[in-house]
């Protein structure tokens, strides 16, 4: 497991291990706005989580998500939590929460 002191650090690793796809969390589905490329949350999965938390400002709070679609495309969703974060399915809720909690 790598360590990353900053979400921009996050993502620039995860990046160099091959995670190239700019994931955007929708209602139902995980999206990449410069490719056809939509994932339910039984599509994928998710392989790495790294959460930061804002020392003073609760707006810095992110996750940084590795992701994995079951036919191989690997990409990183960063995501905001806490009462700013954005409303999701429930099926996204779960997908998610699974691995907030490690």
């Amino acid at each position: 497991m790598y360590t990353y002191d900053t979400v921009t650090e996050a993502v620039d690793g995860l990046k160099k291990r091959g995670y190239t796809i700019d994931f955007n969390k929708g209602y139902e589905c995980i999206t990449c706005h410069s490719t056809p490329l939509s994932l339910q949350p039984s599509e994928f999965e998710i392989t790495e989580v790294y959460r930061f938390e804002g020392n003073s400002d609760p707006a810095d709070e992110a996750v940084v998500y590795a992701i994995e679609s079951k036919t191989g495309e690997k990409g990183i969703l960063v995501d905001g939590f806490g009462p700013s974060s954005e409303t999701a399915s429930e099926a996204m809720i779960e997908k998610l929460a699974v691995r907030h909690s490690g």
